[in-house]
C-alpha cells in the first residue's frame, strides 16, 4: 500500500470539500503516513484556508509547503495502529 495518497479538491466547494476530506480520511489505508491535499491558490484562498484550518484526530501536524496550492497532512502515528 502507499506511504502517501493525494487528495485533490479542485473545483470544490469549501462545505464540499470538509465533507470529502472526513470521507477520505476515514478510510485512509493503515500505511499512509502523509496526504497531501491539492487545494490551488489562483482562484482564491478560501479552500486552502479550510484545509488549513481542518481538523481531524487523524491529523498529528500539517506541512505548509513552498507549493501555495497544495497542504500536507502527517498522519498520526497512532491511528495506524488502531486498525
Amino acid at each position: 500500500m502507499p506511504y502517501s495518497v493525494e487528495i485533490d479538491l479542485h473545483g470544490h466547494t469549501v462545505e464540499s470539500a470538509g465533507k470529502v476530506l472526513t470521507q477520505r480520511l476515514k478510510q485512509l489505508p493503515n500505511d499512509v503516513r502523509e496526504v497531501t491535499v491539492l487545494h490551488g491558490f489562483h482562484g482564491g484562498t478560501a479552500l486552502r484556508d479550510m484545509v488549513r484550518r481542518y481538523k481531524n484526530p487523524k491529523i498529528e501536524r500539517k506541512i505548509l509547503g513552498l507549493n501555495q496550492g497544495e497542504t500536507i497532512f502527517v498522519i498520526a502515528s497512532y491511528n495506524n495502529k488502531e486498525r
